[in-house]
């Protein structure tokens, strides 16, 4: 098809156009007739009736349902406390709170088509909740009392259906669904009042000729009708309306002649909620529309194929020649490069290529634009101001909200790339659009968690409390938590009159955010200069002795009680930094792994496959997780101390050899059978203690001694590699350079330019 030319092409569409539609008229002419044969119109009647009754049926349970699952919520435990109107109102967060419920209510409204109103009453009180009167007491609420009624023939926990006549004079079906004891301890009524007229919408036939409907309870009661004035009446006294409600049948159709019209009466019985469903038909007009309909099609069809005989040439010409006017132009350019096809096909190809262009086009000036406002942004978090910068927050007032996810490294492990670039783009593009139309928000990533909003407004917002911000950060800190599984504790800096201070409100967010490691995390902190910023560290150096001293003797109970007893005393600061807090915890933590290499303690086997031990404690959010992690890191060492306590004299007998015979050349495994080991147990002891393999460890030793015969004796640096235990320079030079990054000749130079207090270090 790509090869045959244009105007062929068309002209086989258009006679298909013209053709098929002869065939489908054709054909939907026979079947049409026979259709409207008169057991045939019945059968489709009663089809057309039941797909109706099982459309009402799905709507009022699917209305059920939404009540039920409203109830399950539990929304309604809220105002369990408000027993009466005054209650209800008495301050502003009562009438939030039942405005929630209102507008729970509102929403259940709007699920289904046709509701005219909804209402909750609490047993006992004295107000209703409703949607058409909204919060109001029973006294100025239509009478209840029609309920009692309703709910006489109950049966389980589910709700009933009852038709009636509000106060007002509207027509509805009434579903009453009492709260019970499985779902909720909450007792009262949730009522949703269908109109009647929408029951009509779903009971209303397609079919032509239609004369009437009626939905009928078991006992005969009209509860909806296509005349209003029938809503209530008892259906029984309509024609043979009483000998379909006796019959047994639950579905059927019956012909009767009534004032000299045959009419064709369709029932079916609904077994969820035993109501009769009726539709009436005249079987005369039935058939007059079919032999209309029919004769309409003969002709249809005939106008079609003369029309079409005389336009389909006409029509093939004239569409093509502009696009094939427009294909030569192309082709004279050489624009695709494809000259085989025809110009249909020659069309879309060009037409694709420019879509493609366009939209690549505009991806990429939507990256570059991004990008720019991104890069202005980081750049204005440096303190670098620029004219893009100024115009991207053009009013005189700001504020900065970082917001850090807690746990990050948690949520790191259990999330891919992937879906944190998601939750990323997702955060920044909420965060953005849920400020005030007043307040132009900016929020970019600046990494490990953290997101950076800037807040810029005019003078009107500066002069507003916090309220509107703190609601707007509040959406923003619920809507983190849910999207990344994990909290989020955002932290606001104080108001910044020009944009040059937002580098330093930044600073002022982040120490915000720090405060979530005494105050918890998952929550809002706002920047506030105190008074004891000043004030000097402390640090527990008894509890440190006292823990070293618990450590030895293996008293892990003890260590317990002590490291409650430092987070106590930080609490009881009145105020301490969060590098102060840092410091106390990475402190303990080296002096243990410096206590456990002093007495040689196989420490490298000890922390072998965990992760690195301070990375950990900055990552952590609060003072029960450092806690909690110290309690494990002790928990974990003490056991591997009682296991290696056998092999610590071995320790002490394999460095104590090195130390003695590092001027020699030592043969490992005339060693390790002198101190009465194994050859590869003594590497093992050997790592377990030092961290380091044996020929490391002995190099290690011999660069030490190297460095201080460098700056304390006169002798060569060959002579000090032979008397170190190195054959040559050449190897004395490479493991020096390893170990201390330059050559022995630049160390002696460094350290010999710097005071002797420093020589050490």
């Amino acid at each position: 098809m790509r090869r045959i030319p244009m105007m062929l092409q068309l002209t086989l569409i258009l006679f298909c156009v013209m053709a098929v539609p002869m065939g489908i008229l054709t054909w939907y002419s026979d079947m049409r007739i026979l259709q409207n044969a008169e057991s045939a119109i019945a059968e489709t009647s009663l089809e057309g009736l039941n797909a109706s009754r099982k459309l009402n049926e799905n709507a009022l349970n699917n209305l059920a349902q939404d009540v039920v699952r409203l109830a399950a919520t539990k929304v309604f435990d809220r105002i369990r406390a408000f027993e009466t109107y005054e209650e209800a109102n008495a301050n502003f967060d009562n009438v939030r709170t039942t405005q929630l419920v209102l507008q729970e209510l509102y929403n259940l409204n709007h699920r289904v088509d046709g509701v005219y109103s909804s209402f909750f009453r609490l047993t006992d009180s004295d107000y209703v909740v409703s949607t058409d009167k909204g919060i109001t007491t029973l006294a100025r609420y239509e009478a209840l009392d029609w309920m009692e009624e309703a709910l006489e023939g109950r049966r389980g926990i589910g709700g009933v259906w009852h038709p009636r006549r509000t106060e007002t004079g509207v027509d509805v079906l009434s579903y009453v669904l009492p709260l019970n004891r499985l779902s909720t301890t909450t007792r009262g009524e949730v009522v949703v009042n269908l109109r009647a007229s929408q029951i009509g919408q779903y009971l209303r036939s397609s079919e032509p000729g239609k004369s009437g409907y009626l939905l009928l309870d078991s006992d005969g009661t009209v509860i909806s009708h296509h005349e209003k004035g029938m809503f209530l009446t008892d259906g029984n006294e309509q024609p043979f309306i009483r000998d379909i409600l006796r019959n047994p049948s639950a579905e059927g159709y019956a012909i009767h002649e009534v004032a000299g019209e045959r009419l064709i009466y369709t029932w079916s019985r609904s077994k969820p909620f035993q109501w009769w469903v009726v539709n009436i038909y005249s079987m005369d007009e039935l058939m007059t529309k079919t032999h209309s309909l029919q004769r309409g099609i003969i002709v249809l069809t005939l106008a079609i194929i003369v029309a079409g005989a005389f336009l389909t040439v006409f029509l093939a010409t004239w569409l093509s020649k502009p696009a094939r006017q427009l294909v030569r132009a192309m082709r004279a350019r050489n624009i695709i490069g494809e000259s085989n096809r025809n110009e249909l096909a020659f069309l879309d190809a060009a037409f694709r290529r420019m879509q493609e262009e366009e939209e690549e086009l505009y991806k990429l000036l939507k990256e570059r634009e991004h990008d720019t406002r991104s890069l202005a942004i980081h750049n204005l978090l440096r303190g670098e101001v620029s004219k893009g910068t100024v115009e991207l927050f053009p009013e005189p007032y700001s504020r900065v909200a970082v917001i850090s996810i807690d746990r990050y490294r948690r949520y790191v492990s259990t999330t891919n790339p992937e879906t944190r670039n998601y939750h990323r783009y997702v955060l920044i593009s909420s965060s953005e659009n849920m400020f005030p139309a007043a307040i132009l928000a900016r929020c970019v990533y600046t990494g490990d968690g953290c997101f950076v909003v800037i807040m810029n407004y005019g003078e009107a917002e500066a002069e507003r409390d916090l309220e509107h911000v703190k609601r707007s950060l509040d959406a923003i800190r619920d809507q983190a938590a849910e999207l990344l599984g994990h909290s989020v504790t955002i932290g606001v800096s104080s108001e910044a009159e020009t944009i040059d201070e937002l580098s330093d409100k930044a600073l002022e967010a982040m120490e915000a955010v720090k405060s979530r490691l005494i105050e918890g995390s998952g929550r809002i902190a706002y920047w506030k200069q105190e008074a004891d910023r000043g004030k000097k560290y402390i640090y527990p150096t008894n509890s440190e002795r006292r823990i070293l001293n618990f450590l030895d003797t293996g008293d892990l109970d003890s260590i317990v009680k002590e490291l409650k007893v430092i987070e106590n005393e930080i609490r009881s600061v009145d105020y301490i930094s969060y590098d102060n807090i840092l410091f106390i915890y990475n402190q303990l933590v080296g002096v243990t792994i410096k206590h456990l290499r002093e007495n040689h303690v196989g420490a490298a086997r000890m922390f072998t496959g965990r992760t690195n031990v301070y990375s950990t404690i900055a990552s952590l959010d609060t003072l029960d997780e450092l806690e909690d992690y110290l309690k494990q890191f002790f928990g974990e060492i003490i056991p591997l101390l009682a296991r290696g306590a056998g092999e610590v004299n071995y320790g002490e007998r394999i460095v104590r050899y090195l130390e003695e015979h590092y001027r020699e050349e030592i043969v490992f495994e005339d060693m390790a059978k002198e101190i009465g080991i194994s050859y590869s147990y003594m590497r093992k002891i050997t790592y377990e203690v030092t961290g380091k393999s044996l020929i490391e460890q002995l190099n290690h030793l011999r660069i030490e001694k190297a460095k201080a015969m460098l700056l304390e004796s006169k002798l060569s640096i060959a002579q000090i590699a032979s008397e170190v235990g190195y054959a040559n320079v050449q190897s004395f030079n490479r493991f020096f350079r390893k170990f201390e990054g330059m050559p022995p000749s630049g160390y002696k130079a460094l350290k010999s330019a710097l005071p002797p207090a420093d020589h050490q270090k």
